[in-house]
């Protein structure tokens, strides 16, 4: 999972109205629900499908620290699709996104201008149509490079450039060394 890939998503599952499964067992059962079966369960989490069922039946209860991960990475992912797709349309529509980060930025510009990369730390938000670049991005399986350029380009419009007021000859926002990194809906 990436940086991007992972704050998007959880800025997204802040709209759920109801939480997620948080034991094993309540997890398995979504997830069998979910797929159909526990054969497909077992292929999903790289285990055998005797021990799904004993998950789903309460016989099994403490999963290993690596299982338990990935089985409450899958359950997030599927949990309440209809409340993400509403949040991310009305992200992508209306609301926009906030971006919180800490990271080391800098740009390209003409000769003369200070443009040495430094660490920033900055809360911005990004108007609809960046959102929904994002959120494009994500869905169409974009690398963790490619979220970030387009995080760059946001911030290149709306913070350097303040939406075209400022800054007309910058070329390039680097976003790099990231510390820190938080989406808000």
């Amino acid at each position: 999972m990436s940086v991007f890939d992972d704050g998007l998503n959880a800025a997204v599952q802040k709209a759920f109205t109801r939480p997620a499964p948080k034991t094993a067992g309540p997890q398995m059962r979504y997830l069998v629900k979910q797929l159909k079966g526990t054969k497909a369960v077992a292929e999903l989490l790289g285990m055998s499908q005797r021990q799904v069922e004993r998950y789903v039946a309460d016989k099994a209860k403490h999963p290993r620290k690596d299982l338990a991960a990935r089985l409450e990475r899958e359950v997030k992912k599927r949990w309440q699709p209809q409340i993400r797709a509403q949040a991310r349309q009305k992200a992508a529509t209306t609301g926009g996104i906030v971006i919180d980060t800490r990271a080391r930025m800098g740009y390209t510009a003409p000769a003369g201008s200070t443009d040495q990369d430094r660490i920033r730390h900055l809360t911005v938000a990004l108007p609809p149509h960046h959102a929904a670049r994002l959120f494009d991005a994500q869905e169409a399986g974009a690398t963790e490079q490619q979220l970030k350029e387009i995080a760059a380009e946001a911030l290149k419009e709306v913070y350097f450039q303040d939406n075209g007021r400022r800054a007309g000859q910058l070329e390039e926002v680097r976003f790099t060394d990231i510390e820190h990194l938080e989406f808000d809906l």
